[in-house]
């Protein structure tokens, strides 16, 4: 044993099981691209190459995951080596760590799994954004009162509330898909960190991996950390508006409040108190998305002043906290969204408690404005009078009310009926005359509603464009590898024909769930090219 068992214990054994479970199918696709980049640039002979493509087919990423740490090797990388040794030799085994180091294969396997985990979060947000539309849908007149620091408002509706989440994911989307452009480049090719003498082609190996290209400066393709940061932040920004419309959820599902009733499938009871309907499920989402919140505050705290170069803090001890952060991020926003598709609004309920509080005094004060050409200053005295009246005297006639306001301030009485009055303050008549562009009005929420759904189709595009390739349909029409003839068709070798060059394909699929449909690879003819025309036996 090389190391000290303590260091085996506490992070060498502890990183190896990280390792596996996140990197292994990456650092196996990454194996395949460059071995097919060093074959075509003739860094590596054909006959190594075709040795190296076999040792690479014999390798099981089953066997490897029930794998036990052995201390002999450093990590899974030089696990995988020795297994590569094992069964091509030692001299020709050599040759795949041409023109790389561990640096640009750590740095490239990060990025591979950094970009599914924000298209895993973005679909995720794209099903509560679907499912509050159509909530939008059906309450387009739902009248209910909002609040502001935490006391009654005004009236607005539950479509006009939910349109404000709704935009404000949408907000999220942007953030997220730019930062998935920006982590979607590939660092392999920077190797420690100068790059090499080798006459490497890294847009080749950017192609077979799905990314849109290479990273640029190879010092910062090991040193930065931005790209991380940034998809971290993102989703930091997405998980705080999620807490607040949660919380919200939360108060509305009081028997208080009684505004919202969640599915009994969202909903536990209590194991004394038979009655109770505890919405357990959004309290879950909460405590879920502030520990991804805290997680992702977590990241940046492991790497804030740590040297700018390769150093371990920024790689195996936080890459497990940077997944635990968008797998719980995602599993807060998913949780959300399969209980807004259960929930359900009462209606009644809420317009019949729209009105209490004065909330619909406002469109009294503006009312005053556009009749008797007040200022408004004037108007908000005169309620705000007119309500301290009330206070006084229940029973009174608000018409009588208001014109004794009115006198007192202006020296003459302003005439209202009971029924203008009622008309002025119904919370339904409050909504409906704010026709503002992204108001409360049904025909403003109709419209945004609209645009909405048309930019969740536009963001569900952006992102069926970049989702994995296993999603796709067959995997075998990705990418052919080719570098002679394999063992038997059965172990998914890679031939020289069309007919069995798809099984290529299948190789590095199974090496890699994350290809992206822009990995379209490099089809048979460029490949015959590097190969030459002939199979070998």
């Amino acid at each position: 044993m090389r190391f000290a068992p303590e260091y085996v214990t506490y992070v060498l054994n502890e990183n190896f099981e990280d390792a596996k479970e996140l990197f292994l199918s990456p650092l196996i696709a990454i194996h395949y691209a460059h071995l097919v980049m060093l074959a075509s640039q003739r860094i590596v002979s054909p006959d190594d190459a075709h040795t190296l493509r076999v040792a690479l087919d014999t390798l099981s990423q089953d066997e490897v995951r029930r794998t036990k740490y052995d201390p002999a090797c450093e990590d899974l990388f030089y696990y995988v080596e020795r297994l590569i040794v094992a069964a091509s030799g030692e001299n020709v085994a050599g040759r795949l760590h041409t023109a790389r180091s561990r640096n640009d294969i750590d740095m490239t396997m990060y990025r591979m799994r950094q970009r599914e985990f924000i298209l895993g979060l973005l679909a995720a947000s794209f099903e509560l954004r679907r499912a509050l539309l159509d909530i939008v849908d059906r309450h387009l007149e739902t009248v209910f009162a909002v609040h502001t620091h935490t006391q009654r408002a005004q009236p607005t509706t539950v479509a006009h509330y939910m349109l404000a989440v709704v935009e404000q994911l949408e907000r999220d989307a942007p953030r997220l898909e730019g930062a998935y452009e920006r982590t979607n480049r590939n660092p392999l090719g920077a190797c420690a960190i100068t790059g090499t003498g080798f006459p490497i082609d890294r847009h080749l190996t950017s192609d077979l991996l799905g990314f849109c290209g290479p990273t640029g400066n190879t010092y910062g393709s090991i040193a930065t950390v931005d790209y991380l940061l940034e998809s971290t932040s993102a989703t930091s920004v997405l998980l705080a508006g999620l807490g607040r419309f949660v919380q919200d959820l939360l108060l509305w599902g009081t028997s208080e409040f009684g505004y919202v009733r969640f599915g009994d499938g969202f909903v536990q009871s209590s194991s004394i108190m038979p009655q109770k309907r505890n919405p357990v499920a959004i309290e879950h989402a909460r405590a879920i998305g502030s520990k991804a919140l805290g997680q992702a505050q977590a990241v940046f705290t492991s790497v804030h002043n740590t040297p700018f170069g390769d150093i371990v803090d920024t790689e195996d001890d936080v890459q497990p906290l940077v997944f635990s952060t968008f797998r719980d991020a995602t599993r807060a926003v998913k949780l959300v969204a399969a209980a807004m598709a259960s929930a359900e609004f009462d209606g009644d309920r809420l317009e019949a408690r729209a009105a209490d509080g004065w909330t619909t005094l406002t469109e009294l004060a503006d009312t005053l404005v556009r009749d008797h050409q007040l200022p408004f200053r004037t108007a908000h005295a005169i309620t705000a009078r007119l309500i301290a009246a009330r206070e006084r005297d229940p029973r009174g006639p608000l018409s009588t009310l208001l014109a004794d306001a009115s006198n007192e301030l202006l020296g003459a009485p302003l005439a209202y009926s009971e029924e203008a009055l009622a008309e002025i303050l119904s919370p339904r008549h409050f909504v409906n005359v704010r026709r503002t562009p992204g108001g409360p009005a049904p025909e403003q929420t109709t419209r945004a509603a609209a645009a909405s759904r048309g930019q969740l189709d536009d963001d569900q595009k952006w992102w069926t464009e970049r989702r994995p390739v296993s999603a796709r349909g067959p995997r075998e029409q990705r990418v052919f590898f080719q570098c002679g003839r394999g063992p038997s068709p059965d172990r998914c070798c890679l031939a020289r024909s069309r007919s069995t060059a798809a099984a290529g394909a299948e190789h590095l699929a199974r090496a890699s769930n994350s290809l992206e449909p822009r990995a379209l690879g490099v089809g048979p003819q460029r490949l015959a090219k590097c190969w030459g025309p002939a199979s070998r036996e």
